[in-house]
């Protein structure tokens, strides 16, 4: 098997070579992440100025480079630059989780969606800041869960949450709502940061991806690209006229 790897954390991420050393019991790897991290850039794609690429020595047995542009624009070049074809892009394993309505943000979700346009299956792993200890230990779980059960005959991405504390199981997931609060401090001289924190949840339906990591439960949430409000378009189209 052919695995491309990214993040948004870049090439600098502690857990990127771990990550690496996992998927290369699967098949060959090859790694194009961030020269610096883009957190937030959700899919987005830089095609006004020239962008860095430079093959680095990541980890023995794989082919690594650095691009000092977008998780989005790493997928790209991965397959279009290197001219590549890959069976499966694995994105992360971030640091953070990337739960609800904030996984529009996530440069994580973003390159993973990006590998659809090329036909290709992927997931995004991501866990809390604190540690990748049990991300690294449960990748197994959560991959061979997705595998041994035929989940990309349903669904091209998924999006994969590990808490920091030792699973109780497994969730099959929808998206819930926002994950972080949101704020801008005014740190002077008319200069403005964007800061947020976790949303304290206690809710008990682990069928919600927060609730469901929240409760120590690994999240597996099937994501899709389509943005059609396909519910509307049947109804809209209903109308006689």
């Amino acid at each position: 098997m052919r695995i491309l790897i990214t993040n948004d954390d870049g090439i600098a991420s502690p857990v990127l070579p771990k990550f690496v050393e996992w998927a290369k019991k699967l098949g060959d790897v090859t790694v194009v992440a961030p020269k610096f991290e883009q957190s937030g850039k959700s899919q987005a794609i830089d095609f006004r100025r020239h962008s860095e690429v430079k093959k680095v020595d990541l980890c023995e047995g794989c082919e690594a480079y650095y691009m000092d542009s977008t998780p989005a624009d790493c997928v790209r070049f991965a397959f279009i630059g290197l001219k590549k074809q890959y069976d499966i892009v694995f994105s992360g394993i971030n640091r953070g989780y990337n739960l609800g309505e904030d996984i529009a943000y996530s440069g994580t979700v973003g390159a993973a969606f990006e590998a659809t346009r090329f036909g290709i299956n992927s997931i995004a792993f991501s866990t809390d800041v604190t540690t990748f200890d049990y991300a690294i230990a449960e990748l197994d779980n959560a991959y061979g869960f997705i595998t041994d059960n035929g989940l990309f005959e349903y669904a091209r991405v998924y999006n994969v949450n590990i808490p920091t504390v030792p699973a109780k199981g497994i969730r099959v997931t929808r998206q819930g709502d926002m994950f972080y609060s949101d704020d801008f401090v005014n740190i002077g001289n008319d200069i403005y940061m964007q800061t947020g924190e976790p949303l304290g949840y206690d809710g008990e339906d682990t069928s919600i991806d927060i609730h469901a990591v929240l409760n120590g439960y690994i999240s597996i949430s099937p994501l899709t690209a389509e943005r059609t409000d396909l519910s509307a378009y049947e109804r809209i189209n209903a109308i006689k006229r």
